[in-house]
C-alpha cells in the first residue's frame, strides 16, 4: 500500500482506465454467475456449481441450460445425447474472461451422441476411455450454456427431451473411482451492483477477487504487472480508505477514462463497422483487444462465436437514427435474401434500456425462419415485416414484430451461418422507417 500512495496521480489513472476495460467482463461476469451458481435465495439462481438446470421460456427460439463449472477439485465430463438431426443445439463454454472456449453441438461435433472432458488449467492427465475430446479451460471457474432448438409452440415435450439427455457428472463418477479430496470451500465475496461496476473504485477489489481463480497467461504478465502498482491481482486489495483524496480522484477518472473510450467503440458498432463476430470468440480470435471483449459485456454478456452464431442487430436505421417505437419501420427480404444459415434465423425485439422482451397484445417477441410459411407474402415473393407500435392493419398483423412506445432494438441472429453470411456476400438488408 505504501507503493500505492506515492503513486503519481497520472499513472493512477491510466491504470485504473486500462484495468477497468481489461477487468470489466470478468467483474460483470461474476456478478452474473454469483446470482445464477452461489446466491441460493436470490431471484436468479439456477444451480449449484457443477449441477445442470435448465429453463424455457415461450419467446426463445432456443431454450436454455446453464452448468456453472467448478474443476478445482478434478474434472467433468460432460455427455450428449444424440440429438434428431434438424434440431439445432450447442454448448458454450465460456470461461472467466468471458472468452467463448470450446463448443460442442450441431456445428462444432455433430448431433451424435458422445462424452467430452473438461479441466481446468492446472489438471495434468490423460483423456480417458469412452471420451471423445478433453477441452482445457484456461480458468478454475466458468460456465457452459447450452442451447436446445425449440422448433414450435408444441414443442417443448421434445426440447424437454433432450434436456433430459445432457449429463454432468466428475471424472471419478464417471470412472467409477473414488472421489479426490475436495478443494476448500470458496468465500464468495458479495458482487457489485450493475451500476457499482460502472463507477466504484471497489470494482477493482472484486476484479482482483475473480483473478484469484484465473492463472496469469503468458501474453498477459506484464499487463498484470502494471496492475499490481495499483494493488489490483491475485491475493491483492487495494485499500480504498487509505488514499489520499488526490489519488482516489485519479482512479475514478481512469474508471470514467475507459467508458468514455468505449463509447468511441460502441457507436462504430452501432455504424456496422465492428460486428458480433469481431467481439465474441477466444482469446486468439480477439487477439487481447480488450475494448472488443469490453464492448461484448456490455452489449450482452456470453455471446456466440461467429462460427456458431451471429448476431448483427439493428439499433439504429437506415438513416442512421435510433429506433424508437414512437416511429414506424419496415424489413423487408427480397425473394432468395433470407438470411443465409445451416440451421436457423430469428429476429427478436427487444425493449430498452432494460434490454427485456416487450410484452403485447400478440404475445409476439420474434419472428423465425420456421415461420416463413405462415407470413404474408409479397407479389413478388419476398417478405416484408412491420416493426411498429400500433397494428399495420389486419391484413398485416401476421407480419407485425411489435414494438414498445419508446426505444428498442432488433436482434436478427443467424445460427450456424453460410460462409455468404461472413463473408460480406450477404447483407442483411435495412431497416426503413416509414413516417
Amino acid at each position: 500500500m505504501l507503493f500505492v500512495a506515492a503513486l503519481p496521480a497520472v499513472e493512477a489513472r491510466a491504470i485504473a482506465k486500462d484495468a477497468t476495460i481489461y477487468g470489466f467482463p470478468l467483474v460483470d461476469g461474476y456478478r452474473i454467475q454469483h446470482a445464477y451458481f452461489v446466491d441460493h435465495g436470490g431471484p436468479e439462481f439456477k444451480a449449484p456449481w457443477n449441477t445442470l438446470n435448465h429453463t424455457a421460456h415461450p419467446s426463445s427460439d432456443t431454450p436454455y441450460s446453464q452448468l456453472g463449472f467448478d474443476l478445482r477439485t478434478e474434472p467433468l465430463v460432460l455427455t450428449m445425447p444424440a440429438v434428431a438431426q434438424g434440431r439445432y443445439y450447442s454448448a458454450q463454454f465460456i470461461d472467466l474472461y468471458t472468452f467463448n472456449f470450446a463448443y460442442v453441438g450441431s456445428r462444432a461435433t455433430g448431433n451424435g451422441a458422445g462424452s467430452y472432458l473438461l479441466v481446468g488449467p492446472r489438471w495434468k492427465g490423460e483423456k480417458p476411455k469412452g471420451v471423445a475430446s478433453l477441452i482445457r479451460s484456461e480458468t478454475e471457474l466458468g460456465m457452459v450454456l447450452y442451447r436446445t432448438q425449440l422448433l414450435g409452440p408444441a414443442d417443448f415435450a421434445g426440447v424437454s427431451r433432450v434436456q433430459a439427455g445432457y449429463r454432468v457428472q466428475p471424472l471419478s463418477s464417471f470412472l467409477g473411482r473414488p472421489a479426490p479430496k475436495a478443494a476448500a470451500p470458496v468465500e464468495f465475496i458479495k458482487p457489485l451492483g450493475a451500476d457499482e461496476e460502472r463507477a466504484s473504485p471497489e470494482f477493482f477489489n472484486v476484479l482482483s477477487f475473480v483473478l484469484n481463480f484465473c492463472p496469469t497467461q503468458p501474453s498477459e504478465k506484464a499487463l498484470m504487472a502494471r496492475f499490481a502498482k495499483l494493488d489490483i491481482g491475485a491475493g491483492r486489495r487495494l485499500d480504498l480508505t487509505a488514499l489520499s483524496p488526490e489519488l482516489l480522484k485519479a482512479i475514478e477518472d481512469g474508471m470514467a477514462d475507459a467508458w468514455h473510450a468505449l463509447a468511441e467503440v460502441k457507436r462504430k458498432a452501432e455504424l456496422g463497422k465492428i460486428g458480433s463476430g469481431d467481439i465474441y470468440g477466444t482469446r486468439e480470435h480477439l487477439k487481447n483487444i480488450y475494448l472488443f471483449r469490453m464492448l461484448a459485456a456490455v452489449n450482452g454478456l456470453y455471446g456466440s462465436s461467429q462460427e456458431e452464431a451471429i448476431d448483427p442487430s439493428y439499433r439504429l436505421d437506415s438513416s442512421g437514427r435510433p429506433t424508437d417505437g414512437s416511429h414506424r419501420y419496415v424489413l423487408r427480404f427480397a425473394p432468395g435474401r433470407f438470411p443465409p444459415v445451416n440451421a436457423f434465423w430469428s429476429l427478436t425485439l427487444y425493449e430498452l434500456p432494460s434490454q427485456l422482451l416487450f410484452a403485447n397484445k400478440l404475445d409476439r417477441h420474434l419472428v423465425n425462419s420456421h415461420m416463413v410459411p405462415t407470413l404474408k407474402k409479397d407479389v413478388d415473393g419476398g417478405v416484408t415485416l412491420y416493426i411498429q407500435h400500433e397494428s399495420p392493419g389486419r391484413d398485416r398483423e401476421t407480419n407485425w414484430l411489435p414494438a414498445p412506445k419508446g426505444p428498442f432494438f432488433v436482434a436478427l441472429r443467424l445460427y450456424w451461418p453460410k460462409p455468404q453470411a461472413l463473408n460480406g456476400s450477404w447483407i442483411k438488408p435495412p431497416l426503413q422507417r416509414i413516417d
